[in-house]
């Protein structure tokens, strides 16, 4: 049996405006940073078999900043990275244009964001990096991203992907999953889980 505990990564820049953050590469704030920090006080007891991560700098200093108090090199995986949100990157919710936001937010999968990545291929491609991390077996920490995270999240527990932003409302910084990998089914442990030593 393995346990996912699957984090957002620290607050940044765009997410404290409440920006639309996928593959642009957003710094972290002074309090994105603490929370990296009170995830790594966490994780120093945690019993930890190893650390993953997105290629994205939020998430690579976070997992960083978990390695430094663990001892662990963080493995640092592409698959898991954000949604690409194409052409509405770096926008609040109230600069995207007025239809595409209508149609967006009645279903988020069928009339995904323009020039972005359709929802389907993220949760696929997260999915391949969460049982990359599963074969480490143990305890294991990924920090990765919101919208991909619900996604994946709707995919194992069997919720349609239309239902991602509903179902899962609100992933929080440095909080996120905890999951349960046996005989390759996932099951959903906590949500938002506050991780501190």
């Amino acid at each position: 049996m393995t346990e996912i505990i699957v984090v957002r990564h620290g607050e940044t820049l765009w997410h404290k405006e409440n920006r639309y953050a996928g593959r642009s590469d957003v710094a972290l704030t002074e309090r994105g940073e603490e929370q990296a920090a009170e995830l790594a006080g966490w994780a120093e007891g945690a019993g930890l078999a190893a650390v993953h991560c997105s290629t994205l700098s939020r998430a690579v200093i976070t997992a960083r900043t978990v390695g430094a108090r663990t001892g662990l090199t963080p493995v640092v995986d592409a698959r898991l990275l954000e949604l690409d949100f194409g052409d509405c990157d770096g926008m609040t919710a109230s600069e995207m244009p007025a239809d595409v936001r209508e149609r967006f937010e009645a279903d988020p999968v069928a009339n995904h964001l323009p020039g972005g990545e359709h929802p389907e291929a993220a949760a696929k491609r997260f999915l391949e990096g969460l049982t990359a991390a599963v074969k480490e077996n143990g305890r294991v920490l990924v920090v990765a991203h919101s919208t991909a995270l619900r996604l994946a999240l709707c995919e194992v527990l069997g919720i349609p992907l239309a239902r991602y932003r509903t179902a899962f409302p609100v992933i929080e910084n440095c909080r996120g999953a905890r999951l349960r990998v046996r005989g390759g089914e996932f099951s959903l442990l906590s949500l938002n889980e506050r991780l501190a030593a």
